[in-house]
């Protein structure tokens, strides 16, 4: 075998010397291509685009490809600004059949019109194939003819590179133009973004960061820029999975920015929405408040419900910003504020924004919707307001497929017919057969009619025509009850007179003491009966009913002093009669003893602990009556002494009010009148002048 010559070495250097230049093209400036061949092996770049398929066939056997492998790369044309791509590495090998150094001189000729002496030449073909691109690069390669075997591995080429757009497939064909060639071919996806090496280098990568703080009257946003120089934009909208979710709001900046939004627009829906403004950029998206419970609160105070009675149906719509996760469920609501009872089978869940009906659910006033999301009731609308047929006491009778008994919905559970009372009293099972014949005569209004024979049916009948009875039956009741008080007071007399008197008389203010009843207690002595005479004389006119004693009149004489005197006593404590004791200076002495009596010591204490009254004493027989009650804090007890004779109460009368006569006279009508005070000014001269006059004074 023959050592290649000094013309052999020099072409061959020459080549190496235009693979280095080509390899060192694309450092600088615009990214090239580049290629690389392995120690052994001369190549060049003869074409970055070519037409493939158009290259002329080799004179004979040459190099063939044994391997191709597709390797992710970048294509940089600064730090921060590359592409994606993928690079080439095939593996070369001598074709059988191929010339050897050494095999004589019979092509000589030949090879040295193709090539230089001693050498193998081939042209590989690469073709990188997208769904929107295609190249072919062509590239030049030689191999020391020396120590090419047939069959015997050259080296490897590394193309470098064929760019594509992130996370897309690209397909490689290489190829050369050997006589026997052999097609390798390879598909591989381009690295997206999740790549380490694409994250810091591709702009398309370089997304701006996001950041939400919640304040109390607004959400800042703030918007954090990855690249400096590039403009991005921020998008707000409403994330719908039903439909679009529309253009939103979209603001531009070319750097770090703060963005306010009010708290009436945070909404579960609201998502943000960042990417830079170059070609196919990577979008940040982030919705921070699809857990949030205050904006959950403010989507539900601005969701409405709203039914619609047109034709036979019943259906609703809902309109919410946002999408709910939720469902519609059918109630039956007997009246305002009652529990709404859910119809069995009848729930569906809520489907966007538009009407949904429920399948045929005919109309009642009493039918209600509700909207149910994590087991709470959140919004509810009735038809009781429409102009519909029913009646708002209707009771809701339920039918379990397979032949099974009426039962009515009531309370969240069905209440079988023999168990049922309607109004939640009465006997049970009292309407059972009626019902039943009002279901079969069709006199209840079918709601729900089942799809199939298992199903439930759902019955609305009438119950004003029993209910109407019952409202009979309690009037008559009522009317029995009223003739049963009629009669007792009929048998009580005296009291039904007392009775109808007090309902005659009038509180107007002529007679500011009308229908009152006074006693009035004074002793047997001029001056008193004087006194007690102008007091009655003054109060009459003012309604007021003055009854004294001793006095009396015809009853005292038909039952006697003292046993008048005690059951007029008696007649005022039960009714509660004011009861006024008029102190004169008799009077006063006999109370005086009734202070004797009750202090220890005292003349005539030990032996009369109350004192002896004389038979024809009325007004001692009258205290020993008020004393013992007055004590024990009973009746309504008014005393009045004369001043210009009686200088104090004595201790024994203390318990009551006191008056002055005539100086506070005044004081006892207003004490007397009680409420009906006001309005008395006038009338408290007049009984001044009345009881001075009588007084002497």
């Amino acid at each position: 075998m023959e050592r290649p010559g000094p013309a052999t070495r020099t072409l061959g250097l020459g080549l190496l010397l235009v693979a280095a230049v080509a390899v060192a093209a694309g450092g600088h400036g615009t990214p090239r291509d580049t290629l690389a061949c392995s120690q052994g092996l001369v190549c060049r770049l003869l074409d970055a685009d070519v037409l493939c398929g158009t290259e002329p066939t080799g004179p004979g056997p040459g190099l063939a490809l044994v391997w191709l492998r597709l390797e992710p790369a970048l294509r940089c044309a600064g730090p921060s600004a590359c592409s994606p791509c993928l690079q080439a590495r095939l593996r070369l090998a001598m074709e059988p059949g191929a010339p050897r150094d050494g095999d004589g001189d019979r092509d000589m000729s030949l090879s040295t019109a193709a090539s230089p002496p001693h050498n193998v030449t081939g042209l590989l073909l690469l073709s990188g194939h997208t769904y929107a691109s295609s190249r072919c690069v062509a590239v030049e390669v030689w191999a020391p003819l020396a120590s090419a075997l047939p069959g015997r591995r050259l080296g490897s080429v590394r193309f470098r590179c064929f760019e594509a757009p992130l996370g897309s497939e690209l397909h490689v064909t290489a190829y050369t133009n050997a006589r026997g060639r052999r097609w390798l071919s390879q598909k591989q996806r381009v690295p997206d973004c999740s790549w380490p090496a694409a994250q810091a280098a591709v702009p398309q990568c370089q997304v701006p960061r996001l950041q939400v703080s919640l304040g109390p009257k607004a959400v800042l946003v703030e918007v954090h820029a990855a690249a400096v120089g590039l403009n991005y934009t921020l998008r707000l909208y409403h994330n719908h999975s039903h439909g679009a979710s529309g253009s939103g709001h979209t603001v531009m900046a070319s750097g770090p920015m703060n963005y306010s939004l009010p708290l009436e627009e945070v909404l579960p829906c609201l998502c943000l929405q960042v990417w830079l403004e170059i070609q196919d950029p990577l979008r940040a998206t982030l919705c921070p408040f699809s857990h949030d419970a205050a904006a959950w609160k403010r989507l539900w105070a601005q969701t409405r419900l709203v039914l619609h009675d047109t034709g036979q149906a019943l259906a609703c719509s809902l309109s919410a910003p946002c999408d709910l996760p939720a469902e519609l469920v059918p109630c039956w609501s007997p009246a305002p504020g009652a529990p709404c009872q859910a119809l069995p089978d009848l729930q569906q869940p809520v489907t966007g924004q538009g009407p949904q009906d429920f399948r045929a659910l005919q109309l009642h006033p009493n039918l209600c919707v509700q909207v149910r999301s994590s087991g709470q009731v959140r919004l509810m609308q009735c038809l009781r307001d429409r102009a519909l047929s029913g009646h708002a006491d209707d009771v809701l009778l339920m039918e379990p497929g397979g032949n099974a008994s009426l039962c009515a919905l009531e309370r969240g559970s069905c209440t079988p017919l023999a168990s049922f009372t309607a109004t939640g009293s009465g006997r049970p099972g009292l309407l059972e057969q009626q019902l039943q014949e009002d279901v079969a005569s069709g006199q209840c209004v079918q709601l729900w009619r089942p799809d199939n024979s298992s199903g439930v049916a759902l019955w609305a009948c009438p119950m004003h025509k029993y209910l109407r009875t019952r409202w009979a039956l309690a009037w008559m009741g009522v009317l029995l009850c009223a003739a049963c008080i009629l009669l007792l007071l009929l048998l009580k007399k005296e009291d039904l007179k007392g009775w109808l008197k007090s309902l005659r008389a009038g509180y107007g203010s002529e007679a500011p003491l009308r229908g009152r009843r006074m006693l009035l207690l004074h002793a047997a002595e001029p001056v008193a009966e004087r006194a007690a005479c102008a007091l009655s004389a003054a109060l009459r006119p003012l309604g007021m009913a003055v009854v004294a004693a001793p006095g009396g009149g015809g009853g005292a004489a038909a039952w006697g002093t003292l046993p008048w005197l005690h059951a007029q006593h008696r007649r005022a404590l039960r009714a509660g009669d004011t009861i006024l004791i008029l102190l004169s200076p008799a009077a006063e002495a006999a109370a005086r003893r009734w202070d004797a009596a009750a202090v220890p010591g005292s003349p005539g204490a030990a032996g009369a602990p109350v004192p002896a009254a004389s038979p024809c004493d009325a007004f001692a027989a009258a205290l020993s009556c008020a004393v013992p009650v007055l004590a024990a804090g009973g009746g309504r007890y008014v005393v009045a002494r004369l001043e210009a004779a009686v200088a104090a109460v004595p201790p024994v009368l203390r318990a009551a009010p006191a008056f002055a006569l005539p100086s506070q006279a005044g004081r006892l009508l207003r004490a007397l009148a009680g409420r009906r005070g006001p309005g008395l000014r006038p009338l408290e001269a007049e009984l001044r002048r009345r009881l001075r006059g009588a007084l002497g004074e």
